[in-house]
């Protein structure tokens, strides 16, 4: 496969890139600090899917796009308005239409959408109004644009993120119904659920919790 992904500097998205192009698929890595050393089967696209062009040439002949774009910003910054995700992720819809390219994955996290409540206390009532509240809220409306992109999407919701190893082990929930979600997962976990996604066609059109199976 051709597999894009977006934000693929660091964390989830660096994390997809090798695990893809482990897999022998070829990768186009989207990232402001992109690094591929010397791996072929790796076509680096350097800067922000912002960036006029950038989304354009990266879902050129793609089979499949993985969004994995973060923000670790804390705080107060975290309060001031977000617009990241949305333009980002429209952009990016606009470009696959184009292209013709339909499967797309996308990284949000615990706390948006129906998700939201499903925390506990301290995530729901804490992190998410006073540390995380404008990232979410545009997650929120990425979320929005998602679903209504009439492309076959996955949704993917992962609880707070480590930088542990891929385990492979996590439990992957699309009923919330009386969960609270409980651990942390591993950024590498995470990717390997988006490989999934994107070669195994799982959970096509559905948004997914995923957290540690134990």
């Amino acid at each position: 496969m051709r597999i894009v992904v977006i934000g693929a500097s660091k964390g989830i998205g660096a994390a997809l890139l090798d695990q893809a192009w482990s897999a022998g698929h070829h990768v186009v890595a989207v990232g402001r600090g992109v690094s591929v050393g010397e791996r072929g089967n790796v076509t680096p696209i350097q800067g922000s899917i912002l960036d006029p062009g950038v989304a354009e040439r990266a879902v050129a002949d793609a089979d499949g796009v993985a969004w994995c774009v973060g923000n670790r910003q804390l705080g107060p910054a975290a309060l001031r308005k977000v617009t990241l995700f949305s333009e980002g992720t429209r952009r990016t819809i606009d470009a696959m239409k184009a292209a013709g390219v339909r499967r797309l994955v996308v990284v949000t996290g615990l706390g948006a959408g129906e998700s939201r409540g499903h925390g506990g206390l301290l995530y729901d009532r804490i992190a998410l109004p006073f540390l995380l509240g404008a990232i979410y809220a545009d997650k929120n409306r990425q979320e929005a644009l998602v679903r209504a992109s009439g492309l076959d999407w996955t949704i993917v919701r992962p609880v707070p993120l480590t930088d542990g190893p891929r385990t492979g082990d996590y439990r992957v929930l699309t009923d919330l119904t009386g969960v609270t979600a409980k651990g942390r997962i591993s950024r590498a976990d995470c990717a390997d659920s988006l490989l999934r996604a994107l070669t195994e066609g799982a959970w096509m059109r559905q948004v997914v919790l995923i957290e540690p199976a134990g």
